[in-house]
Order: structure tokens, then sequence, then C-alpha cells
């Protein structure tokens, strides 16, 4: 994911709108989480305090910034008796066969 942005979204008689935000929030993920911000950072930075996009954007800024620095957990572990599986990060790969 680069830094560019929808054309449409920069020009200067586009009104920003809370579904300009929400596009951009609609694909977060830990790894894309801050270039995310920094898009939405831009896409508000001019709108009032008040302004309805700006105030879910600053919510999404918070958001995506955990998420980006923090990742994403998944699962409970296991439970009570059963033997945790192996981190993927170890396992060996192997070539197809």
């Amino acid at each position: 994911m680069s830094q560019a942005e929808d054309p449409r979204r920069t020009q200067s008689a586009h009104e920003v709108t809370l579904e300009d935000v929400r596009q951009l929030m609609g694909a977060s993920t830990p790894h894309f989480a801050l270039q995310l911000r920094n898009r939405i950072v831009k896409l508000i930075a001019d709108l009032p305090p008040d302004h309805p996009a700006r105030m879910e954007g600053e919510r999404e800024i918070a958001r995506l910034e955990s998420l980006g620095f923090s990742g994403e957990t998944r699962g409970e572990g296991a439970a009570e008796g059963e033997r945790p599986l192996p981190s993927l990060s170890f396992a060996p790969i192997r070539p197809p066969a």
C-alpha cells in the first residue's frame, strides 16, 4: 500500500464525508495500520473539530495506532488440559512435494 490517495478525495472542491473516512478504515490490518492512519490524518486535517468526519477520523486514528504498534491477537489459547499449538513463526518451511 502506498501513501497515494484517491484523486477524488484530494480535490479542493471535495467535501470530506464520514464515508470517505470509513472507506479508508475498511481495510485496516496491523501491516497497513500506520499508512492508513497517515491517510486519515491528511484527509481530516482541515476539518473543524466538531465535524462528524473529523471526530470519526480521530477515533479511527487512535485505533489504528494501537493496531499498528501492538498488532492483533486472535484466539483464546489452549484450553485447560490441552497443549498449546506451536507458533507458526518457528515452523520449518518445507518445499512442496
